[in-house]
């Protein structure tokens, strides 16, 4: 199995906006996911926005504090573990990346507000490419949907 990694650029709406929307598509696929923020305060916030991000919608999902881990569909963290055996691995805000090789995606999200993320972005790809990885980047439209430059 060859482990795709996906970069998606942040240009127009906030990963507050975006994650939920990509993770939704992960709960459709059966996909078990792993959200490795860069700080624990991080961790914390989008724990308690993905429970309330829309009116009639919430993403199952659980951390450390909530135990049962392995058992999460989405499982939130500041770490590199993989307690719930996931299939995707999100990095976000920066997170540095544990190895890849056992994802069937690893996808990376990066606001372009932020020059350091967009040159780590760069290094991450770099890496990637360099290990043999599939590789893809889709850019943010104004709507907030994506669309696949590379």
């Amino acid at each position: 199995m060859t482990t795709e990694v996906v970069f998606y650029h942040l240009l127009h709406k906030p990963l507050e906006a975006a994650l939920p929307q990509l993770l939704l598509k992960c709960m459709e696929r059966d996909w078990k996911v792993v959200v490795q923020t860069g700080t624990a305060e991080r961790c914390n916030a989008l724990d308690a926005h993905l429970w309330t991000f829309a009116d009639d919608s919430f993403l199952p999902h659980g951390t450390k504090a909530d135990g049962f881990a392995e058992h999460q569909p989405i499982y939130l963290t500041a770490e590199q573990d993989n307690p719930n055996g996931a299939d995707v691995r999100f990095l976000v805000d920066r997170a540095a990346p544990p190895s890849l090789a056992s994802y069937k995606r690893a996808i990376y999200i990066f606001d372009d507000n932020d020059q350091d993320a967009v040159r780590e972005a760069r290094e991450r790809w770099k890496e990637a490419k360099a290990e043999g990885f599939e590789i893809a980047y889709w850019q943010q439209t104004q709507t907030g949907g994506w669309e696949r430059k590379a």
